[in-house]
C-alpha cells in the first residue's frame, strides 16, 4: 500500500491524541518519523488554530471547519498561515425553530443555558443537553452513540442543507454543504496535484454519522482506528 503513498491525512481526536488533549511526545516522535517520507496533513472540524495549539505547533498543514479553514506550516516563522478562511451565512432564527421543533419530537425540551451554538465560520452545533450542560451528564448521555443515531436520519432530512455529524458526547454537529472531510480532501488533492490513490488518511470517527464517514465510503485508502494508543502500531507499515 505505502510504495504508491505521498500523502499521510489524519484526524486529531480519538486518533492521534485522547479528545482536546495535547500531542504526548511518543505520539509526536511516530509523526516526526512519518514526515520524513511523507507529506504530513491534518484534517478537522475544529477551527486550525486550535488544532496547531493541540499538536503542541507540530510542522504541519492543517484543514480546518470541514475545509472552511486550510493553513499551512510557516518553517521560518514557526507559525500557521492561514491561507483560506471561509465564512458562511446562517439564519439563526430558522435553525433555532428547527431545533426546537426537533426537541419537540423526541422529547428533549429540557436543557441548560441554550438550544443550539452557532460558530463564528457558519458551523452549527446542536447540543440536545444544551450549552451549559455539566460535562459528567453529557459523557454519560450517549456514550454509544444509539439515542443520536436512532433520530440521526430526521436531523440530516431537516438540515438538508447541512452535511451533519454526530459529535461528540451529546450533540450534532453541522457544516455547510458541501464542507466535509471527503469534500476537504478532495479540494486539497486538487489545489496540490495529488492523485486520491496517493493518500491514506487514518480516522477513528467511521461508523454512521461520523466525521470522518465521507471518507471511509469514498475511494480514499483509510486506516481505521479505534483507540488513539494503537497509532503507533496503526502507521507502522508505512514505515518500513
Amino acid at each position: 500500500m505505502h510504495e504508491n503513498v505521498k500523502v499521510i491525512a489524519m484526524d486529531l481526536d480519538g486518533t492521534l491524541t485522547q479528545h482536546k488533549t495535547p500531542l504526548s511526545p511518543e505520539h509526536r516522535a511516530v509523526l516526526t518519523e512519518l514526515s520524513k517520507r511523507y507529506t504530513l496533513l491534518m484534517v478537522g472540524a475544529g477551527q486550525v488554530m486550535r488544532i496547531f495549539n493541540q499538536l503542541r505547533n507540530f510542522p504541519i498543514d492543517i484543514i480546518g471547519n470541514y475545509g472552511m479553514q486550510y493553513g499551512v506550516y510557516n518553517a521560518k516563522t514557526q507559525e500557521i498561515d492561514i491561507k483560506r478562511d471561509i465564512v458562511a451565512h446562517c439564519n439563526k432564527e430558522r435553525i433555532t425553530e428547527k431545533i426546537n421543533a426537533l426537541r419537540e419530537t423526541y422529547g428533549y425540551t429540557e436543557y441548560a443555558g441554550e438550544t443550539v451554538e452557532f460558530h463564528p465560520s457558519g458551523c452549527v452545533t446542536f447540543p440536545i443537553l444544551g450549552t451549559k450542560a455539566k460535562q459528567e451528564d453529557k459523557l454519560a448521555f450517549d456514550p454509544d452513540r444509539v439515542k443520536r443515531r436512532k433520530i440521526y436520519e430526521d436531523v440530516v432530512n431537516t438540515f438538508s442543507d447541512y452535511c451533519v455529524f454526530v459529535g461528540g458526547s451529546s450533540s450534532f454537529d453541522m457544516a455547510p454543504k458541501p464542507y466535509d472531510k471527503f469534500y476537504a480532501l478532495d479540494v486539497y488533492c486538487r489545489e496540490n496535484g495529488y492523485a486520491h490513490s496517493e493518500v491514506v488518511y487514518i480516522g477513528d470517527d467511521y461508523g454512521l454519522g461520523g466525521n470522518d464517514e465521507a471518507v471511509y465510503k469514498s475511494d480514499f485508502c483509510y486506516i481505521t482506528i479505534d483507540n488513539y494508543l494503537d497509532f503507533p502500531q496503526k502507521v507502522s507499515e508505512l514505515l518500513k
